[in-house]
């Protein structure tokens, strides 16, 4: 009996031991796979769009002294003369206050106590990995990358957009986001299409989507392309952007679209060509531009009941996804004049009822413009109370909300469409208990 509990004994360190090993291989594969990326929930999941919140994210800030020789790039509206009084380019100014030295660079501006005002640059992997970072801490899944492809025959302006890509991608992997391509097909002339498919080509050559963190759907890497359907004098054409859809596609990617707001009817912002939903049924994703086209709470209700509702269905009978387009408010004086503060935040609430309305229509995924568009004033990334001042400078600020508050709308904006807490919950307190 003792013999016979011994070779039992036995057989069961030995079939432990056999157990434990194949689980210590395992554990070490997970490690290499995951390395380099936080452990726990903090990974957001990058097989699939459903779910998540994402922000675009324009990338394209320049200083003179970053490296990138592009002058003060979308800062300013005259890119080679100082960045200062009676020349800027954008409506709301950058908190800087996290960002360390090497992260600074210094402008004309001054703030109400004399102080010089300082700016980023987009091609300082620093600022990159820090904007990531704040996405991570305020629960934002992660970002479409705006890709001019009306700039890539430039070495100069792709070297900068391929430096701030592949900064993004290690960033994404250090905070566990994800990212993919937008390429933005605004500028292009007639038969420029195609350089898109071949600068998609590269960029995988390059290895943009090996990485664990590049978004995937459908079982595929997801690449957008925005502009398709535009009934504002476009030169490019359908045909052509229902060619560059068959390329990707050939090259395994799901795509998605970014279309006018009324595609589905044809009319105001989209083009009335018949064989415009037959080049959108070729996508994977559609996600229509709602940018300025409702200005306040209760029109960007209607909106979403009378428009994205129609849409979505549609959508669902082609199997094709529907993405909608949100956004805080908007403001482009510095860069195209008019009224600052065009479209007002409302300390949240403008943004809030797209995100609940959204919800309310059934989006299983939101887009929200844009993390970093100080430009257009649609940024939702710090932003400061504390502007620079003078005699001819107006900036918008964030109306003493806490330079944080857009970002932490965006995260429970998430948490909301996942069903973490009710399609009806109250926009966030600017000021949370403590």
């Amino acid at each position: 009996m003792y013999q016979r509990r011994c070779q039992k004994l036995k057989w069961l360190v030995l079939i432990t031991c056999f157990v434990l090993n194949v689980r210590q291989v395992g554990i070490f594969q997970q490690v290499v796979a995951d390395a380099g990326q936080p452990a726990g929930n903090a990974v957001v999941d990058s097989r699939a769009l459903t779910g998540k919140v994402m922000c675009g994210y324009q990338g394209w800030f320049s200083c003179p002294e970053d490296g990138a020789e592009l002058g003060w790039t979308h800062w300013a509206r005259a890119i080679r003369r100082p960045f200062g009084p009676g020349n800027a380019a954008v409506d709301l100014w950058p908190d800087m206050r996290e960002l360390s030295q090497d992260e600074r660079y210094p402008t004309q501006f001054k703030h109400a106590n004399g102080r010089l005002a300082t700016v980023y640059s987009s091609a300082n992997k620093k600022t990159i990995n820090r904007h990531f970072r704040w996405m991570r801490d305020y629960g934002i899944d992660g970002i479409f990358l705006q890709r001019f492809a009306s700039e890539l025959n430039s070495a100069r302006l792709k070297a900068q957009k391929d430096v701030v890509l592949f900064h993004a991608r290690d960033a994404a992997l250090d905070t566990g986001r994800v990212l993919a391509v937008m390429y933005d097909l605004s500028g292009l002339g007639k038969g420029q299409v195609a350089r898109v498919g071949n600068d998609w080509k590269q960029l995988r050559h390059d290895g943009i989507t090996q990485s664990s963190r590049y978004l995937h759907h459908n079982g595929k890497p997801l690449v957008a392309v925005w502009g398709v359907g535009f009934s504002d004098d476009r030169e490019y054409t359908l045909a052509e952007c229902g060619d560059l859809i068959g390329v990707l596609k050939s090259e395994g990617c799901a795509v998605m679209l970014g279309v006018p707001s009324w595609w589905r009817e044809q009319k105001r912002d989209a083009v009335t060509d018949k064989s415009l939903h037959d080049v959108l049924k070729k996508a994977d994703v559609l996600s229509p531009w709602t940018i300025g086209r409702y200005r306040s709470p209760r029109e960007a209700s209607l909106h979403a009941s009378r428009v994205w509702k129609p849409d979505l269905d549609w959508c669902a009978k082609q199997k094709l996804e529907f993405l909608p387009v949100v956004f805080p408010g908007f403001s482009w004086k510095h860069l195209h004049g008019g009224k600052l503060d065009d479209i007002p935040r409302l300390k949240g609430k403008f943004l809030w009822t797209q995100i609940t309305s959204a919800k309310q229509v059934g989006a299983e995924m939101i887009y929200v413009a844009m993390f970093d568009e100080v430009d257009e004033g649609t940024a939702i990334f710090k932003c400061s109370n504390d502007p620079p001042v003078g005699e001819d400078v107006s900036f918008l600020t964030y109306d003493g909300l806490p330079t944080d508050y857009y970002l932490r709308v965006t995260g429970q904006g998430g948490r909301l469409l996942r069903g973490q807490i009710p399609g009806d919950s109250p926009l966030p307190p600017a000021f949370p208990a403590r």
